[in-house]
């Protein structure tokens, strides 16, 4: 990290800058000037730049509904060849039970903060570091097979990590998603919404970090937070109190997560492949 550089461009002195961990696809830092500590990413790969920016166009989205923290973005910005997102810090803490159930009730309220009517978002984005199309539809399996599975499956197969004719027809995957589906609501998704993508400051407040935003269903938001774990009973309780569960939500669980499977095998490779045939062959084998 250029220090002069950042010390331009928030117009203060660095007084240290310590590496944290972490970051899968971008260099971390907690930095401290004398008005305030910053959280400062860097990256050097060509889009790092655009995917900041996309990072903080949706922080500022999710801020706009007023029901959930996420840190203030001070500066996206670019000094060849390295781009920096620079955010205020937010000190964590330990989860309690107490504060799992805040997190779970401002999530279901940013779930259930939306008016808009189709599936998307005005801009494309990035989930990790690879691209994320949001062009809108206004059928959530139209939007979720062709914006999310098979884009993520021409990539892995591109990238020979996917066989092509083991790709299912696309009129068994409508068929059947139509069928599990049902009638969706938009709501504003996270997109990414891992155990390392929220964090409780010292003072309890729940903040989410690193979205990748879009409108879509609700529950998919939720399938991720099942797919590593970091999440309690008591967030769920709390959530579903607000936001019923979908009627299938087993099986939907199953097929949300098949899209961060996905992301996974294209972006780490083929120990996520198993996972990623089990469910196209349970469903749409």
């Amino acid at each position: 990290m250029d220090t002069t550089f950042l010390q331009a461009l928030l117009g203060e002195d660095i007084l240290s800058a310590t590496p944290l961990r972490g970051g899968d696809i971008a260099n971390a830092f907690k930095v401290l000037a004398p008005s305030n500590a910053y959280f400062v990413k860097t990256a050097s790969f060509p889009n790092a730049l655009e995917m900041f920016e996309a990072e903080a166009v949706g922080l500022q989205r999710i801020r706009d509904t007023k029901t959930i923290q996420v840190p203030q973005v001070q500066q996206v910005s670019f000094s060849n060849p390295t781009a920096y997102l620079v955010m205020d810090y937010v000190a964590p803490k330990t989860p309690e039970q107490k504060d799992m159930v805040q997190l779970g009730k401002a999530l279901a309220m940013l779930h259930s903060s939306t008016s808009e009517k189709a599936f998307g978002f005005p801009t494309d984005n990035y989930i990790g570091r690879l691209p994320q199309s949001n062009t809108k539809h206004h059928n959530w399996t139209d939007f979720y097979l062709y914006e999310r599975i098979l884009p993520q499956l021409k990539m892995a197969v591109d990238a020979h990590l996917f066989p092509a004719e083991a790709i299912p027809g696309t009129g068994k995957m409508e068929l059947v998603c139509s069928g599990l589906f049902g009638t969706i609501t938009p709501s504003l998704l996270h997109g990414d919404l891992w155990g390392g993508n929220y964090l409780i400051s010292l003072d309890g407040t729940p903040y989410l970090i690193d979205p990748a935003v879009y409108y879509g269903h609700s529950e998919m938001d939720l399938a991720m937070t099942r797919l590593f774990g970091g999440f309690s009973s008591s967030f769920y309780n709390t959530y579903y109190d607000i936001v019923p569960p979908h009627p299938h939500q087993s099986d939907l669980i199953a097929l949300y997560q098949l899209y961060y499977l996905l992301v996974h095998l294209n972006l780490f490779g083929t120990s996520y492949l198993p996972g990623v045939q089990r469910t196209l062959t349970k469903y749409f084998g």
